[in-house]
């Protein structure tokens, strides 16, 4: 990338020619300066009555006019020189000025300095929003995030190969977006939520090591941490792999790279940690825990199983003490009881270490010995707060879970600088749905469960098949996610016949990738990495909506080009497609 500081100051005395947008005019009278910015930065331009024709153009100029100027770099006076920008020493003597192009008046901030203007403008008027330099500069951020990649998966002989965007519609856990066929009434193709079926191919096909900064699209609600409607992952995949083992280690260094190199920003532990599936709720009460900070999930069921304290008669009751958490206000353990309360708990009860003493309105309740025993176990001393969870065992995980999270935002323990990187492993193959108390799969379902065929039919409880699955987890959020791939037809019958899949359905809806395993399928594994989430993490974005040029806003509109929209009856009718007045 050309830097317009170096360039320039290297041309000092000589002529120049130099275009861009009018960031801001300044008229002094007998002087007028421009601070002209193009996508390397500034350099103010000095325009002079002596360049008559220049001065009266320089005259009429207003911010975001497009021009151009010829003039001559020269050092600016000491008193003169600008230390916030780059280019600060040096300015251009105009000798000729030309207008390119007006502007009408801008309606949103294309400085990064000033009142921000809100989202739903800045996305609106997206290409007006991008000429911010901080917006600038993620964007090339990202394609050097890009080259980096690309740059390591061909060093590991990893072969880049694109794969189809009209596909089949696959249970990969989200709505399928469909799009109807025209040659084929009543068909639909469905855009790929993952490139999982073509990629398993590839392996099939003899491919020994794929990868692709790949689409992938999914109709599901926007939040913070996610964008609607397309998304890109760095998706990978290595045959004749049977351990997920190998995908992490070959996977890792470049990770690591990202963060340290490109990112600039300090790994928490270098050796990055696996944690099974169970320990990671179990600890954490989440399958993505935040590792810059303990405050780990602390089992105090067995110990207060005789406890006359009528809350913790409960199948589970467990606690987290949070160092210094007795300075905590009223008001913030309030706020804290109500967000447990909206995530199913009954209340939160606490207990504040203070001055030698305890401070708790469910201290009356407990003997000295069970008090004595909460704090032994959990290590709480003079000002720290203990918090506690009890009712069913998966309930008070996800509470404690979200609590852990406010604690440390309460505390301040999220250190922006440092990145924690961990591995979840040992992922159930199936899941159920609290709800409805019917079973799915809880991550891939094409994933190998260990045990192979043999577990699936002799397993009592199919809740306990545990999947060569895996799941990578930066700073709380999910970075990657792989399996071990499952390559034997029987196997794939079986894991959708338990959840109520016939083999003609099953036959129907993966027939590509089925008829392909029947001719020497061999073991292959991968994974995906979300590559928006990703880097919103590692350039500190406040936004995931900031890490990619065009996004939708929080309700999946792109404002910008006014879509969704409707389409003619014509259209519709070359697709064989009705709508349905919902009135």
């Amino acid at each position: 990338m050309r830097n317009l500081s170096s360039e320039l100051k290297g041309k000092i005395g000589e002529k120049v020619n130099v275009s861009g947008w009018v960031n801001s005019r300044r008229d002094h009278g007998g002087l007028i300066f421009i601070d002209l910015r193009d996508h390397q930065g500034i350099i103010q331009l000095v325009i002079t009555p002596d360049a008559k024709d220049a001065f009266v153009i320089a005259e009429t100029l207003r911010d975001e006019f497009v021009i151009a100027a010829t003039g001559t770099v020269r050092e600016r006076a000491p008193e003169l020189k600008n230390p916030h920008i780059a280019t600060g020493d040096i300015e251009i003597v105009v000798d000729n000025l030309q207008l390119i192009n007006k502007s009408e008046p801008i309606p949103v901030n294309t400085h990064d300095e000033g009142d921000p203007s809100s989202e739903e403008l800045r996305l609106k008027y997206r290409y007006l929003d991008l000429r911010r330099p901080s917006m600038q500069n993620i964007l090339k951020r990202r394609a050097e995030a890009y080259r980096i990649m690309r740059q390591y998966m061909d060093e590991h002989d990893f072969i880049e190969i694109t794969t189809p965007i009209l596909a089949n519609s696959s249970p990969e856990g989200a709505r399928d977006f469909l799009v109807p066929s025209r040659l084929h009434p009543g068909e639909f193709y469905a855009l790929p939520q993952a490139p999982q079926q073509f990629k398993q191919l590839l392996m099939v096909g003899g491919v020994p090591r794929y990868y692709q900064i790949a689409p992938c699209f999914r109709d599901e609600d926007p939040r913070a941490d996610r964008l609607y409607g397309d998304f890109y992952q760095l998706d990978m995949e290595m045959a004749f792999v049977d351990n997920g083992e190998v995908v992490r280690q070959t996977m890792e260094p470049l990770i690591k790279k990202l963060v340290t190199e490109f990112a600039g920003k300090e790994l928490v532990s270098e050796e990055i940690p696996r944690i099974s599936y169970r320990d990671a709720m179990e600890k954490y009460g989440t399958d993505k825990p935040d590792l810059r900070y303990s405050l780990e999930l602390i089992d105090l069921t067995e110990e207060l199983k005789s406890c006359e304290f009528k809350v913790f008669q409960t199948p589970c009751v467990k606690a987290i003490r949070v160092p210094g958490g007795s300075k905590f206000t009223r008001k913030q353990i309030d706020e804290f009881t109500d967000l447990a309360r909206k995530n199913g708990a009954g209340g939160l009860a606490y207990i504040l270490y203070e001055n030698g003493a305890v401070r708790s309105p469910i201290a009356k309740f407990l003997k000295s010995e069970e008090l004595a025993k909460i704090q032994e176990l959990t290590g709480a001393e003079d000002g720290d707060a203990v918090f506690f969870g009890a009712d069913l065992r998966q309930k008070v995980n996800k509470v404690l879970g979200v609590m852990r999270i406010a604690f440390a935002d309460a505390l301040g323990l999220k250190d922006s600088h440092k990145v924690a990187l961990c591995w979840i492993i040992d992922f159930p193959l199936y899941e159920q749905d609290e709800a409805t108390g019917k079973i799915d799969f809880c991550h891939n379902p094409f994933s190998m469960p260990n045990g192979g065929l043999k577990a699936l039919r002799e397993t009592e409880n199919k809740l306990d098949i545990i999947a060569d699955q895996y799941d990578m987890a930066v700073n709380g959020l999910e970075l990657c996610s792989g399996a071990v791939r499952n390559y034997d037809p029987e196997i794939t019958y079986e894991a959708f016949g338990i959840l109520g899949y016939s083999r003609e359905e099953v036959a129907k809806r993966f027939s590509g990738m089925l008829n392909a395993f029947k001719f020497g399928a061999p073991p292959h594994a991968g994974c995906a990495f979300g590559l928006d989430r990703m880097l919103m993490e590692l350039l500190d974005a406040k936004s995931i909506r900031d890490i990619v040029a065009f996004p939708k806003n929080g309700s999946g509109v792109d404002l910008m080009m006014d879509s969704p929209s409707k389409v003619d009856d014509v259209q519709l009718a070359e697709l064989h497609i009705e709508t349905i007045d919902e009135d």
